[in-house]
């Protein structure tokens, strides 16, 4: 056999998938697989690729890297972090909080309260799940905090997650009325005064 004819072969027995959906799919399934057998430390890059039978650059092309493809496998966040930063970022600084409030509101509707009570029970009984969303917040709100060039960042950052997963919880897993059943923009108005504070106001 040929030297082409075997590249050819190993080709087609490694799965090489089409840059498309069909690639984001079947590195979700593979990192799933790998996080569960190796934990977060044990997973690699390389790994979950191989696996998915894609190139290993694809996980950075689509996820951002190994966090963020945790972020969307284990924690089935219903966004992509990178793209939801960069559409939080467009718009007035004075109005980040709202943008962050409605975001948070829409998006979590979007995706139904049961996978929110999922993202609650990855936190609470995965260790590792739990250390990946606190380093998600953390860079998600340093990044708009720092962008709108406020002072006492980590405690800023904690704030505005407080009240994001608290407004969380009482919406999709307590299910408090009439917080439940409350309109976006009845709670935006509401609520986002409270998170613009926590960014760039006054905070004791």
């Amino acid at each position: 056999m040929s030297t082409t004819d075997n590249t050819e072969t190993t080709a087609r027995r490694r799965g090489r998938r089409p840059a498309g959906q069909d690639t984001r799919t079947a590195l979700v399934e593979a990192a799933r697989a790998v996080f569960a057998e190796n934990g977060y430390d044990g997973a690699t890059v390389r790994a979950i690729a191989t696996r998915a039978g894609v190139d290993a650059a694809m996980v950075n092309h689509w996820f951002g890297g190994k966090e963020g493809l945790f972020a969307k496998a284990v924690l089935q966040l219903p966004f992509e972090p990178a793209e939801l930063l960069s559409a939080l970022r467009d718009g007035p600084d004075d109005e980040l909080g709202e943008r962050i409030v409605r975001t948070f509101l829409t998006r979590w509707d979007g995706a139904g309260g049961d996978v929110f009570q999922a993202l609650i029970r990855s936190i609470t009984g995965h260790e590792q799940a739990g250390q990946v969303l606190r380093d998600f917040f953390q860079k998600f709100f340093t990044g708009l905090i720092t962008s709108v060039g406020s002072d006492r960042i980590p405690l800023r950052m904690t704030l505005c997650a407080s009240q994001l997963v608290g407004m969380g919880m009482i919406r999709y897993v307590a299910k408090f009325q009439p917080m439940t059943a409350a309109e976006v923009e009845t709670l935006v108005a509401a609520v986002a005064p409270t998170v613009q504070r926590y960014i760039n106001g006054e905070i004791g």
